[in-house]
């Protein structure tokens, strides 16, 4: 009734974030693996930046990407985490529209980074290796910042549009958004205007992201196995390949495969549950910045060899100080100073 009576062009400018409708009795224990997926992300990704910033050895290309890899990782699990637990734990669930765009925007980009990071790397790993002898014209440092400028333009652009067009759009219905966080499609399904610019732009980031990256980092991949088969020797070599490139690609497709769902549901009309959707946009963020670490940090002989080194180095350090100033002896001038 209070509906009718509004004015067209009446808009919210607060909403409220529900997601999990079907548990929030017990909204305050699912902050705990919220807050240890959280700590553990930022835990694993500020290790390899410690680690790979203190090792000059590891300033090379590849291993910079891995430090921006994980640098975005931090930043785009910052943008979600904190405000769900504020509404898990203190009943924080409201957004302003304002506030709501700005979070989209940034998820949406720094997503849309690390995308564009992932086909970077792919395709670093495969001039390195099926054309050795010129990786070091093709990847200089002119080409890398263009890699960078190339990567920040097409993610902000494609992302600004998306929210550009969401942030036209009246909401004179509900204002209660079926999330845990400002996700595009669940923001855009609320509004009372029509949304076939939205949809659009929402299949044209699909296609833009996932209909381009996923061929040129499965195709890199492929020539890559292919060059290891063909020059290295049958065993423990062809294997560690297999193994590595495996797992990257496993990574990489739960990546984007997720991603897919949870932007294609709305924009297809996949009857998807709310609580099921939630849970895969809170997989599509927060999967990869907990496992990319272990990837391509634990698993990568030079990061490894880097970590001990400087683990090493610190408990030497500790041990120095310990024989110049050891614990438990007090100089006689102090006993005499402090007695009685």
């Amino acid at each position: 009734m209070l509906e009718a009576s509004l004015p067209n062009n009446f808009s919210h400018n607060t909403f409220v974030l529900r997601g999990f409708p079907e548990l929030q009795k017990h909204r305050r224990l699912l902050a705990l693996p919220f807050s240890l997926s959280y700590l553990s992300v930022l835990l694993g990704n500020s290790l390899l930046i410690y680690v790979i910033h203190n090792m000059e050895t590891l300033h090379t290309t590849m291993y910079l990407l891995i430090y921006m890899l994980c640098v975005v990782d931090i930043m785009v699990v910052t943008t979600i985490v904190p405000n769900i637990l504020l509404g898990l734990l203190f009943d924080a669930y409201e957004i302003s529209l304002a506030g709501c765009l700005t979070q989209m925007f940034f998820t949406h980009f720094l997503s849309s980074l690390e995308s564009t990071l992932l086909l970077v790397m792919a395709l670093d790993r495969y001039v390195a290796i099926c054309l050795p002898l010129r990786y070091s014209k093709i990847i200089n440092s002119t080409m890398f910042v263009k890699l960078l400028l190339f990567t920040a333009v097409r993610s902000g652009s494609v992302m600004g549009t998306l929210v550009g067009l969401a942030g036209a759009l009246h909401f004179c219905d509900s204002n209660v958004i079926q999330h845990c966080y400002c996700d595009h499609m669940a923001l855009v399904s609320l509004a009372c205007d029509s949304t076939e610019k939205n949809r659009v732009m929402g299949l044209a980031v699909i296609l833009c992201f996932v209909g381009v990256d996923v061929p040129l980092i499965f195709l890199s991949y492929m020539k890559i196995l292919r060059v290891v088969l063909r020059t290295a020797p049958p065993g423990e070599d062809r294997w560690k390949a297999f193994h590595t490139c495996g797992t990257h690609l496993i990574i990489m497709m739960c990546f984007y495969l997720v991603g897919s769902v949870t932007f294609l549901s709305h924009n297809l009309n996949i009857p998807i549950p709310t609580d099921v959707n939630t849970f895969l946009g809170l997989m599509y963020i927060l999967f990869p910045a907990t496992v990319n670490p272990i990837i391509y940090g634990v698993r990568t002989k030079e990061i490894r060899k880097g970590f001990f080194r400087i683990f090493k180095l610190s408990s030497k350090k500790t041990m120095i100080v310990a024989k110049v100033f050891p614990v438990g002896r007090k100089d006689e001038s102090d006993k005499q100073q402090w007695q009685p």
